[in-house]
């Protein structure tokens, strides 16, 4: 790896690119964001990270056969959140490290598999990154999480349980889809918990679209068996389990 791009030493080879920019408000790396690429190639991921024209970038690129490329020096600001939020924090790329995972995303409507040595690959990298930069488990994150009307990426196939078994991640087990509602489901409730978690949402009691888009989000990380934005009570009593989680680590 050229000497001149610091991070982690998983790293096999360096691509450099050219799309980058030094931290806003000297802020600290204090999250990390895991994307599929949506390319049918590592090799054609790496040319549209490089092209000045495409002002996109990651930090890290993991191939499907494990082999991790570096582009952006981990102190940069790489090109990869956009527009997003979690927190209340909008300026993602100035405080996190993206990760891109190869992987094409849907084909004819159905997810490509993220295979197991790709995986154990991201699970050694993001516990890398965690440990150097002291990154909590509620702020490893889905660009899905941070943009929930924009994103689906990395997918309801990423499997989040194998990361929170290394240490990476918050996460609980999801509730199943038959439960039964204890007390039925809160809107307000739903919308407080989910902007606890981090998510940008206003908690208004309303059922809107822009509360489905996030709760599709929620779903996809922690209860992927149905991706379809219902306040159902297996996506209730789910989140209830992660916020009481998270007032754990807290």
């Amino acid at each position: 790896m050229s000497t001149f791009l610091q991070g982690s030493a998983l790293a096999r080879r360096a691509v450099v690119s050219p799309n980058f920019g030094a931290r806003r408000n000297g802020r600290a790396v204090d999250m990390l964001v895991l994307h599929y690429t949506g390319c049918p190639s590592a090799e054609s991921a790496l040319l549209w990270m490089c092209s000045q024209e495409a002002q996109v970038s990651a930090h890290y690129l993991v191939d499907e056969d494990g082999e991790i490329v570096q582009l952006v020096d981990e102190a940069a600001r790489a090109w990869h959140a956009g527009a997003s939020c979690w927190a209340g924090e909008r300026d993602i790329n100035s405080c996190s490290i993206g990760i891109e995972i190869q992987n094409p995303g849907p084909l004819e409507g159905e997810l490509a598999p993220y295979p197991d040595i790709q995986i154990e690959a991201v699970v050694a990298l993001a516990r890398d990154i965690a440990h150097r930069h002291g990154i909590a488990p509620h702020r490893i994150v889905g660009h899905s999480d941070i943009a929930p009307a924009r994103k689906a990426d990395p997918g309801e196939h990423f499997p989040w349980a194998r990361l929170a078994e290394a240490g990476l991640g918050l996460w609980v087990e999801p509730v199943a889809l038959d439960v039964d509602a204890q007390g039925g489901v809160d809107v307000a409730a739903a919308q407080g918990m989910l902007r606890k978690l981090g998510y940008g949402i206003e908690i208004s009691g309303q059922y809107d679209e822009a509360t489905r888009e996030v709760l599709r989000a929620f779903q996809r990380h922690w209860r992927p068996a149905r991706v379809d934005g219902e306040l159902d009570a297996s996506t209730m009593m789910t989140l209830e389990r992660l916020a009481g989680a998270l007032d754990r680590i807290a």
